[in-house]
């Protein structure tokens, strides 16, 4: 006894859809390893935010309380996601030379490579990284500069 499947025409049409799409990916045998970034340390891998942008990497926080506890990495993570703490690691090659914004002083800059910086809580576009995750931010969403990222408290 043979069965009969009635599926939609909109079903029907989404596989075609994803049979087509499938068949534009290069097959993961043919993907070419480039050994010249081997040798290249992590911060020269980053990528360079281009513009006005900045690259800076949140803050996970402590992996361990005053008292020894130790922090699960769920919660970390999640602190990490909702921080407004951030490491500077790259500056684009535009950032804060627009004089209507950050005056004419020649050292405009609001912070530099190294800093530890205020960030809107969710600002930015994220992406992970082998060791964590990165944001490239606008220049002009750096809300001030710290000298430790452990005084300023999450809520």
């Amino acid at each position: 006894m043979t069965k009969t499947l009635y599926v939609p025409d909109h079903v029907v049409e989404s596989q075609k859809v994803k049979k087509a799409a499938a068949s534009a990916y290069i097959d993961k045998s043919d993907k070419v390893l480039d050994p010249s970034l081997i040798t290249k340390n992590l911060k020269d891998r980053l990528p360079q935010p281009t513009g006005w942008r900045l690259l800076v990497m949140p803050y996970m926080g402590k992996a361990a309380t005053e008292g020894g506890i130790l922090i699960p990495d769920a919660v970390r993570d999640r602190e990490a996601l909702a921080t407004v703490v951030a490491y500077v690691l790259k500056i684009g090659p535009l950032a804060y030379q627009d004089p209507s914004k950050f005056g004419d002083a020649e050292d405009r800059n609001w912070c530099n490579e190294g800093d530890w910086v205020c960030i809107g809580r969710y600002a930015g576009s994220r992406f992970k990284i082998d060791g964590g995750e990165v944001r490239i931010i606008n220049d002009d969403e750096v809300i001030a500069t710290i000298l430790e990222p452990d005084d300023i408290k999450h809520v």
